[in-house]
């Protein structure tokens, strides 16, 4: 075999190599890729059937029901619009609270609820995910807990008036 014949086999299967590579880890990123879903979208049938993805919105006051022993629950999401129930069987994050932003992952029941595997609290009111900030601009509310939702603001920053 001439050294020409010999480079290009070397080439061609690190080309292979590189291919086989590439498609591995496009394959590991499709199947951990979860998408962010608002109510809205599930309501009108968009959300992906059989498939991890994400839910979030506001949690609804008064929707939250404990279990009896007090490890998860169920509550309602809404990007006031629409609403979606959501059951979730861990510990609940202590951020966690009706009237805040709230995003569960997991997956849509049979009967239309949504089994969480997942429930990731807001940290701060002045951060919300793009995706729930434009469901809430078309939902008509502005961006941000809606004013049912807000509550007074607490602290040295409040008595100031800032």
């Amino acid at each position: 075999m001439k050294p020409r014949q010999k480079r290009t086999l070397w080439v061609l299967a690190g080309v292979a190599a590189l291919a086989a590579a590439a498609a591995l880890v496009f394959n590991a990123l499709g199947s951990n890729l979860s998408m962010f879903i608002t109510p809205s979208d599930v309501v009108a049938g968009k959300a992906p059937a059989g498939r991890t993805f994400r839910i979030g919105g506001l949690v609804e006051p008064g929707s939250l029901k404990r279990d009896a022993d007090k490890v998860g629950g169920s509550f309602v999401v809404t990007d006031n619009a629409h609403s979606v129930r959501v059951a979730y069987s861990g510990i609940l994050p202590d951020l966690f609270k009706e009237g805040r932003g709230v995003v569960a992952q997991g997956r849509l029941a049979n009967d239309g609820s949504f089994v969480a595997s997942e429930v990731l609290a807001k940290h701060d009111e002045n951060y919300m995910p793009p995706e729930a900030a434009e469901a809430l601009k078309r939902a008509g509310h502005p961006v941000g807990a809606p004013e049912q939702f807000r509550k007074p603001a607490k602290g040295v920053g409040a008595a100031r008036g800032n």
